[in-house]
């Protein structure tokens, strides 16, 4: 099974996910560094869906000025050009596999998707 992993090696919690991609037997693992290579806002839309999250819910709002901008009352479109824009606006880990996709927190998130 292929896990992608919208990861951010500075933070604790995607390191901790990305361990348990690592040590599952059978998980073939694409790591993607979304500061480095942010998705785009269709790409977000979609991971989101298949989440069966909102792009609000999907909003890291800790170190960054999302709610000063009013993001977490703004319209879809415009969180997730936001995000897609400035991915620090991102909250992570995201990982997708075939049985779906999830934000990852708490990390043990990840294991109902393999």
């Amino acid at each position: 099974m292929k896990a992608t992993i919208w990861h951010n090696p500075k933070c604790g919690t995607s390191r901790k996910t990305l361990a348990i991609l690592e040590d599952t037997p059978g998980v073939e693992v694409e790591v993607v560094e979304y500061l480095k290579n942010p998705p785009s806002a269709a790409r977000l839309r979609g991971l989101y869906e298949k989440a069966g999250i909102t792009p609000q819910q999907g909003l890291r709002m800790r170190g960054t000025d999302a709610a000063e901008r009013g993001l977490p009352d703004a319209d879809d479109d415009t969180v997730l050009n936001a995000m897609a824009a400035e991915p620090m606006l991102i909250e992570r880990p995201l990982v997708e596999t075939e049985k779906g996709a999830r934000l990852c927190r708490p990390q043990d998130t990840v294991h109902e998707i393999l």
